[in-house]
């Protein structure tokens, strides 16, 4: 079977990028559809059509804002640069006439190879070529100035000036006049450039004119000047060392500063990274066991807001969210700010534990999940959390500030979702895993760093860019979740990170798979679960109607004591206070005194305080003797001086109570109005069913139907896996085999440049069945179905029906092609060989 060749350059140099594309092997293509995923959504049908892809402007800004801080300043010195560049040419605009900084020179070519990697940049050495969107995106202008501080050339400063006035500034610079301008303004261009005769020149300037040239030198370029300039503004004008930018404006050439800052493109040229220093220690020991503690707090302040909310969650907002409203009581609640409620919401909102109900009045309920979650180990309650906090693209540091429409945002609401959050958090773990065990940086160093690494975009206004700000609710969202402390990174907080030290903070990031965050999970887990306290199953009791749980306790304890008790406070040692309402509310919901006697006994280390005892017997004895039933609602009791004492109370007013009989009242408002306005009045009515029975008053916990965690939303198409980079680079060689095949040249069937090839049917036909019986590859046009038009090499083994079936090198497999779809058919040329 016969090969097909692909055109090379004469010279042996890449003349466009795809040729050099065509060059690389297939790792590199796939290294870089790794590093640039939008080239493959959807797969390019050959080389040529991947490079006009990998040079279109949306393309190139994402490649430009995912380059190191030293890579982007090479990029914009190339921007400033002769077109084509030689590499000489572009070590000096790095680093200068005076070569102080030795790194420039060995980090030089690291960068050049990064811009080649990602086709920002193509070429020989001695003809770097940056791509031409990325020269239009990097170089100075008026309306967007260059980050370089250069301004225009001389020959983009002069273009439309008038030819006399050029022949007066060459006259007035000291060159000899000449007869055109495109030659003035080379003889002037090539003064600025050479330093010994700008040298000369400029020590005949007066003084203040270098003066207005120093503050012109590091950017911005322009100034203005009034109708009659100071003679030394009129020295420079004259001279071209400033030059008109318009009606009172005037511009510093690229030239002339390039001079002056000694051929500097960058006033501080940053090779390498900062170093992540000064670095402060703490004992190991000490960082992972306060870590562990507030990764507990987490936990209970989470499980606390679902609990909270299991019995009567807040409505759903009708545009999404949570509103400020209920964001407060559930701050009240966990005794916490706005804020930091919001994060929790958020987190049990990521990990699948809290979404809404869907029924016709929405609201917010824990889901199925959450109870499967309380059955886990603590440990794995934990990392659930983590991991989800690690992937999910949900900001909750977003929440209380404006959208682009001035509109505030809700925490749970819809437009919370940011791409870069998972990747600047991996960045920020990754960092602090590069450090020794127990220690930390300053957040100001882990910012210098990150910036580094991915420069922050220029913002308009006071407010830092989105990235800077991620990484400051990371520092800070990881403090409270445990998963760093002190700002040192814990140990089982550097397990979730999927590789460790300074290769996790190298590696190109990509979203984790399940499998790489349920294993990075495992790992966290067992190094926690040391770590956390054993829940106790006691309590003490004191005599001041308090009980204090001097650690966390077993939920069956907890959940027990937490409706016969109110927390007072919480921290290392829970106090919980026993009032007559917590009492009355364990009473309400089936307990009776000896149950809550004997689990008082049972549970606490001290003997159960006297007036404990006596508090729970008094509200246990009047407890149910008034019983309220529905008439509008009717209230009765066995003693009818009590029903007189009620009716002569004045707080009974509002309920509108009237004797129906010596033991019973009747009453205008509804029954559950008539309990709370009793209680009120300080006494302990119970509610009857129609049969006179006490109702056991237990909140029903409320479930939404099975939910999913919500999927995170990535910044751009998403990265492609191993398997989809091998078909798109073999689907994408085979293609261009195909587009650019040599083809022996016939009449009939040669194509419009970037045509199909045409034949007739018979002659379609008659060429297949050659192809067949010499076992030959041909080039093809084919239409498919949908009616897009594609060039194919493939190589015949049937015909028959009216299909071709044939080996088809685009697609790398055998297939079947209509014969009435092809558009013509042309023979490959020999291979030389």
């Amino acid at each position: 079977m016969t090969t097909p060749r692909r055109p090379t350059s004469t010279t042996g140099a890449p003349r466009t990028l795809a040729e050099e594309l065509r060059g690389r092997p297939d790792d590199a293509l796939a290294a870089l559809l790794l590093a640039r995923p939008d080239l493959i959504n959807p797969v390019p049908g050959d080389l040529t059509q991947l490079a006009t892809r990998a040079g279109t402007r949306a393309s190139v800004v994402r490649a430009l804002e995912r380059l190191d801080r030293f890579a982007l300043q090479v990029a914009e010195a190339l921007a400033v640069a002769p077109d084509p560049c030689p590499y000489a040419t572009l070590d000096a605009l790095m680093g200068g006439d005076e070569r102080t900084d030795p790194r420039v020179a060995r980090e030089l070519p690291r960068a050049v190879a990064t811009l080649r990697d990602q086709a920002l940049v193509w070429g020989g050495e001695d003809r770097l070529r940056l791509v031409r969107t990325a020269r239009e995106l990097l170089a100075p202008g008026a309306a967007h100035p260059s980050p370089t501080g250069l301004g225009p050339s001389v020959a983009e400063a002069t273009a439309g000036m008038s030819p006399g006035r050029i022949q007066q500034i060459i006259a007035a610079a000291g060159l000899t006049a000449t007869h055109d301008p495109v030659t003035a303004v080379g003889a002037l261009t090539e003064l600025f450039e050479d330093r010994t005769r700008m040298a000369a020149l400029l020590d005949a300037a007066p003084a203040d004119a270098t003066a207005v040239l120093g503050k012109l030198l590091w950017g911005p370029p322009y100034g203005t000047v009034t109708a009659h300039p100071a003679p030394h503004l009129r020295w420079l004008l004259d001279r071209g060392l400033l030059l008109s930018a318009g009606p009172g404006n005037v511009v510093l050439p690229r030239e002339v500063a390039l001079h002056l800052r000694a051929g500097l493109a960058h006033r501080t040229p940053e090779p390498v990274a900062p170093e992540l220093a000064p670095v402060t220690g703490h004992a190991e020991r000490t960082v992972d066991a306060t870590a562990a503690g507030q990764a507990f707090t987490a936990l209970a302040t989470v499980e606390e807001l679902l609990k909270e909310w299991e019995t009567g969650g807040p409505p759903v907002l009708r545009a999404g969210g949570l509103s400020v409203r209920d964001l407060k009581r559930a701050a009240a609640v966990l005794d916490t700010t706005e804020q930091m409620t919001a994060l929790w919401a958020e987190l049990a909102y990521a990990a699948g534990l809290l979404a809404s109900d869907g029924e016709v009045d929405e609201r917010y309920a824990p889901t199925p999940a959450y109870d499967d979650w309380l059955q886990l180990p603590t440990e794995q309650r934990w990392t659930r959390l983590a991991t989800a906090w690690l992937a999910t693209t949900r900001a909750a540091g977003l929440v209380g500030g404006r959208d682009a429409k001035a509109r505030t945002l809700a925490a749970l609401g819809p437009d919370l979702d940011r791409g870069p959050a998972p990747e600047v958090r991996h960045r920020v773990l990754a960092l602090l895993s590069t450090l020794p065990p127990g220690a930390s940086v300053t957040p100001d160093t882990l910012l210098a760093r990150l910036h580094w690494e991915r420069p922050p975009r220029a913002t308009t206004g006071p407010e830092e860019d989105l990235r800077t700000r991620l990484a400051r609710w990371t520092i800070t969202e990881a403090e409270l979740l445990g998963v760093i402390n002190r700002g040192a990174l814990s140990a089982h907080g550097r397990a979730l990170l999927p590789a460790a030290g300074a290769d996790a903070a190298r590696a190109a990031w990509r979203p984790p798979t399940d499998a790489e965050l349920g294993a990075a999970g495992v790992r966290a887990a067992a190094l926690l679960a040391p770590l956390l306290p054993e829940p106790l199953d006691h309590i003490l009791l004191q005599a001041d109607l308090t009980a204090v749980a001097p650690g966390p306790l077993v939920r069956p304890l907890a959940q027990t004591l937490g409706v016969l008790a109110d927390i007072e406070s919480k921290g290392g040692a829970t106090v919980y206070r026993f009032t007559p309402a917590s009492v009355r509310r364990a009473l309400d919901a089936g307990r009776t005194a000896d149950d809550l006697k004997a689990f008082l006994t049972s549970h606490s280390r001290t003997p159960v305080p006297q007036p404990l005892a006596y508090l729970v017997d008094d509200i246990a004895r009047r407890h149910g003797h008034l019983r309220v039933g529905a008439a509008s609602s009717y209230l009765r009791c066995d003693d009818e001086a009590v029903l007189a004492e009620i009716l002569a109370d004045r707080r009974s007013a509002p309920l509108r109570l009237r004797r129906l009989a010596p033991t019973v009242l009747a009453a205008q408002a509804a029954p559950d109005a008539l309990l709370a306005g009793l209680r009120d009045m300080g006494y302990a009515p119970a509610a009857e069913s129609a049969e006179g029975d006490v109702l056991i008053s237990r909140a029903d916990a409320h479930r939404t139907p099975p939910r999913t965690a919500p999927t995170p939303v990535p910044e751009g198409p998403p990265a492609p896996d191993t398997t989809l980079l091998g078909a798109a680079v073999r689907a994408i060689r085979a293609g261009d085999m195909a587009a650019t095949a040599e083809r022996k040249p016939t009449p009939s069937t040669d194509p419009a440049p970037g045509g199909l090839p045409r034949t007739t049917s018979a002659d379609t036909l008659a060429a297949v069945q050659a192809a067949v019986l010499t076992g030959t590859p041909v080039w093809i046009g084919y239409v498919n179905a949908e009616g897009a038009a594609s060039q194919r090499v493939i190589a015949p083994v049937r015909v028959e029906g009216g299909f071709v079936t044939a080996y088809d090198h685009t697609a790398d497999e055998v297939r079947t092609f209509p014969l009435h779809r092809i558009t013509g058919v042309a023979e490959l040329a020999d291979d030389p060989a």
